[in-house]
């Protein structure tokens, strides 16, 4: 069962339910991942509200491994959501609120 407080969200992926969180360790590989500095940075790249796809994979992927999965972007990428497209960017919103606060970018993340 995730935990609001840790900043744990918990969704359905891959027909399993899973955990996610977004650790000090998660952010830190986003930062380095996403070519930003800082927490400020990762934060402003968030509120552009302009992901792609690999960028929703990279998220769920560090939430993931945040949670202690043993995971690579790649297999978080083949994981199945039940709600489809509309499912990844509602579990990255909720993962990105749950670490960021009531602040985090809402809306639809993903790259027209």
């Amino acid at each position: 069962m995730a935990n609001a407080r840790r900043g744990e969200i918990a969704a359905t992926l891959g027909g399993k339910p899973r955990r996610l969180v977004l650790t000090l360790g998660a952010l830190a590989e986003l930062e380095a991942g996403f070519g930003v500095e800082g927490l400020a940075g990762l934060g402003e790249r968030f509120a552009t509200g302009r992901l792609a796809a690999r960028d929703l994979a990279a998220i769920i992927g560090a939430g993931l491994r945040g949670a202690g999965e043993a995971i690579t972007d790649a297999e978080a990428a083949a994981l199945t959501h039940p709600d489809g497209l509309p499912g990844y960017v509602a579990t990255v919103a909720a993962l990105l609120v749950a670490t960021f606060g009531e602040g985090a970018p809402q809306g639809d993340p993903v790259r027209p």
